[in-house]
């Protein structure tokens, strides 16, 4: 049986980014659950690129990633708003105070400002902070590019390949596979997302309490249509975000329901709740919901990733816990623990990381 420098768990944009980091320097196995890659979280995205999105210590992986999403054309401006009503102005201004020395651009706008850029927004709606670099994001394409580079670099990516099986001997990890596959490598990368802590506990290890939320987003055609140029338009409430995608209107109700690992479903209460929410902020008539649809975005207790070794296991490596903005942080995240488990030097990517802030041992 060969055995691989590193085996990751899961090839969705986790998985996959990392793996196409470490590969050209080590031999790297990627396995994969299911038929093909991205068939959950990554392929069920929202697709924004946003500057504040996670709170300030996710502020500088968006940042240190944007020069390579843009630089590879994987990002379209698209710009963002939090919108907010009279009795929501604290919460605006202290939105402003604190991402406001984070390095983000953001600005402060009143309703005039607001109405002008939202056609038939409705009265109440009187402030918001406007996030001017916000960008859609090609998951699709960004996804497919860290598989082809990947593989130009010597991965080898195995599907249908679920583990159902963990144990360390002689120095490298046993893995085996529910179809009887079996592999070896000296560290295994648990890039799981909402099975994170079940591919822990097959090491033998306690979780972390990394736990998936479910997420709901149904796509509208509206009288009238979204501009093209509409922002994407979140509440500084967090009850929903909305954004223009090919003449139809994606909306979400910002849902964060506990969920176990699963192949997630929309629900009709979620989308209903929605259309509701929306029709509070214009005067748009919603005529037809023509698609639904449902993600899981897994969070640690302290909802910041969980990059690093686990201490408590030699060899076992986390890479998970990334919430609703493991895409927009992908290039950063995956080049600073691809560096930090081959004792790479920092480059200009990743030179003011605190990876400190990220280390698992930071939750046991």
């Amino acid at each position: 049986m060969s055995t691989w420098d590193f085996a990751i768990v899961g090839a969705g944009i986790a998985g996959a980014s990392l793996a196409a980091e470490l590969a050209g320097h080590a031999s790297v196995l990627l396995l994969e659950a299911e038929d093909a890659p991205g068939y959950h979280a990554t392929g069920r995205s929202a697709a924004f690129w946003e500057e504040c999105y996670g709170g300030p210590e996710i502020v500088p992986l968006t940042l240190a990633s944007g020069s390579y999403l843009r630089e590879h054309g994987f990002l379209a401006k698209r710009g963002a708003l939090y919108i907010g009503r009279e009795s929501e102005h604290p919460a605006l201004d202290g939105f402003m105070a604190r991402f406001g020395r984070t390095g983000a651009t953001i600005e402060r706008l009143e309703r005039d400002a607001l109405a002008a850029i939202i056609p038939g927004l409705r009265p109440e709606w009187t402030g918001a902070v406007w996030e001017p670099a916000c960008a859609d994001i090609d998951v699709a394409g960004l996804h497919q590019h860290y598989l082809a580079l990947g593989r130009q670099r010597g991965v080898t990516l195995e599907t249908r390949a679920q583990v159902t099986a963990l144990a360390r001997q002689r120095g490298c990890w046993r893995i085996a596979c529910a179809d009887g596959r079996e592999f070896a490598a000296a560290t295994l990368v648990d890039a799981a997302g909402a099975w994170a802590d079940r591919v822990a506990a097959l090491a033998g290890l306690a979780p972390l309490g990394i736990q998936p939320l479910h997420r709901t987003v149904a796509q509208l055609r509206t009288d009238p249509a979204p501009p093209a140029d509409l922002p994407l338009v979140l509440d500084i409430a967090g009850q929903f975000y909305f954004k223009p995608e090919a003449g139809r209107l994606w909306l979400s109700p910002h849902d964060e329901t506990p969920s176990e690992p699963c192949d997630a479903a929309a629900e009709e209460l979620a989308v209903a709740e929605a259309i509701d929410r929306f029709g509070r902020v214009v005067d748009w008539r919603v005529e037809a919901v023509e698609r639904r649809w449902a993600g899981l975005r897994s969070f640690a207790p302290d909802r910041l990733p969980v990059y690093g070794p686990d201490p408590r296991a030699e060899g076992f490596v986390w890479f998970a816990g990334q919430g609703g903005y493991g895409i927009q942080t992908a290039p950063a995240a995956a080049r600073l623990t691809a560096g930090n488990l081959l004792r790479l030097e920092r480059d200009v990517m990743t030179r003011s990381l605190d990876e400190q802030l990220y280390r698992p041992d930071r939750l046991l």
